[in-house]
């Protein structure tokens, strides 16, 4: 069963990829994959829970041993340990990235429908291909820092309607933000979920994952953007002016200062998600949540102001229609089917494997990042924490191979390299990452398309990257 998973996971992964010849939604391939998996994972229950998964079930039975489950057959506390614990808990961990994307959406349509972006477009004089590919990627890289790497390339998708009317044009400038958005969520602790997972568990320190991610991340950038640079040519497409005169024609009677208050009341909503993590502890879709509330707040404020009627098209309640719902099921479905590898401990069999027999952090990491473009970062990250403990300096001094026990430290080499490759080596498929699910969804990029003209300067940047870390710190 455990042979099969992994079967029917590969399967779901290429009728993904094959979207369009095969005329199936993305969505409901990645709905039905999640699912199966978790299906066959009960249905071999057995073997799983006696082999891989063994470790987490013991765990379990320890804790619950004073209850009823204690003198209970061994199927029912199989049952009880796949739907009960761990399905909630994965349900739990991706519902988290739902709400997120969900408010955050929420908020860029809001943003989108009073004609908020027009600040930034108006300013925006170039229409030559490269210029524009430069300015808007190093704004994302700045922008997926600050914010992080799912909001800001949710935010760009949404400028780059408002800059460029061909559809293909679109596709590759929204591929770049992807990488971007990768590149600049890598060197922040609050720029990307598994730096967040590796500061919050004091892996690495924000100021050293700064000083040390900030310039291979910047690489991994800047590499592509030279390679094109020497091979794009001409100026994009604006928007046909019909559908910008249109869009003024749909705007809500309020005055400009009250459009701009809005725009920047809720640029600052989205700024403020990190801030809300690191003073509250608690997860950021709860700090997304609250910015989207605070922005419809503001916007019934607005209604009662102008005496608007509940039927009012541009009303939140309306809005929030218009979020691409089929995105979302894209992303539960996804993130529930990689659930189910980890939950039956396939991919710590995988970290397990790295680790003996290879042996080696750079190439370790190196292929983490690799599989981060196939498989969700997140639960790879998790796997690679749960296989390694921070290792103190007083311990470092009685292991038998202190060289490379010392890269797992606080700040080691092995943590500021794990962050930089799961955060960077997503970009390399559009369904590596959150950001690159994200802009499939919204601007429905097609996987072989992506696959034929993104991925190779994904691939490029990340290794680029690689090189530049293992020169300032293998060395």
């Amino acid at each position: 069963m455990f042979t099969l998973m992994f079967v029917v996971f590969v399967l779901g992964y290429i009728a993904i990829a094959l979207e369009h010849p095969l005329k199936i939604n993305k969505a409901a391939t990645a709905l039905i994959l999640g699912a199966l998996m978790w299906t066959l994972y009960m249905w071999g229950a057995d073997s799983i829970l006696a082999g891989p998964g063994a470790d987490g079930f013991n765990d379990y039975q320890a804790t619950h041993s004073n209850s009823k489950l204690e003198n209970a057959p061994v199927t029912e506390k199989y049952i009880s340990y796949i739907s009960s614990f761990q399905l909630i808990e994965v349900l739990g961990e991706l519902s988290s990235t739902i709400f997120f994307l969900l408010a955050a959406m929420t908020i860029v349509e809001i943003i989108d429908k009073y004609g908020g972006f027009r600040l930034i477009t108006e300013r925006i004089k170039t229409q030559k291909r490269v210029k524009l590919l430069w300015f808007l990627s190093l704004l994302t890289f700045v922008l997926s820092a600050v914010l992080d790497n799912l909001t800001t390339a949710i935010v760009m998708v949404a400028l780059l309607r408002k800059l460029i009317g061909d559809k293909m044009d679109r596709w590759f400038f929204a591929g770049m933000v992807i990488i971007a958005a990768n590149a600049g969520g890598a060197w922040s602790p609050i720029g990307d979920v598994t730096t967040i997972m590796l500061w919050v568990k004091g892996n690495i320190t924000t100021m050293n994952v700064i000083l040390k991610l900030f310039i291979p991340s910047l690489v991994s950038l800047l590499v592509p953007l030279a390679i094109l640079s020497f091979r794009m040519k001409g100026d994009v497409i604006p928007p046909a002016s019909s559908s910008a005169k249109a869009e003024s024609s749909e705007l809500p009677a309020v005055s400009e200062p009250e459009r701009q208050f809005l725009f920047f009341f809720a640029l600052f909503s989205l700024i403020m998600v990190p801030v809300f993590k690191a003073v509250t502890h608690l997860p950021p879709f709860l700090g997304m949540l609250l910015g989207l509330g605070m922005v419809w707040m503001l916007t019934e404020l607005l209604y009662r102001k102008y005496n608007l009627k509940e039927s009012y098209r541009l009303r939140v309640t309306k809005i929030v229609k218009d979020v691409d719902m089929s995105t979302i099921l894209f992303f539960l479905g996804i993130l529930l089917a990689v659930g189910a590898l980890q939950a039956s401990g396939m991919l710590g069999v995988v970290s397990q494997y790295l680790d003996g027999k290879v042996h080696n952090i750079y190439v370790i990491n190196l292929l983490i990042g690799v599989l981060s473009a196939i498989v969700d970062n997140v639960p790879l990250v998790a796997g690679a924490i749960g296989m390694h403990e921070i290792v103190t300096p007083e311990a470092l001094q009685q292991v038998a191979d202190p060289a490379y026990m010392s890269a797992f430290t606080v700040d080691g080499t092995f943590w500021e390299l794990l962050a930089y490759c799961a955060g960077t080596g997503g970009s390399m498929l559009i369904i590596g990452s959150a950001a690159g699910v994200a802009v499939m969804g919204i601007e429905k990029i097609d996987f072989m398309w992506y696959l034929k003209n993104i991925s190779f300067y994904a691939i490029v940047g990340y290794l680029s990257g690689f090189i530049a870390f293992w020169l300032m710190f293998g060395l």
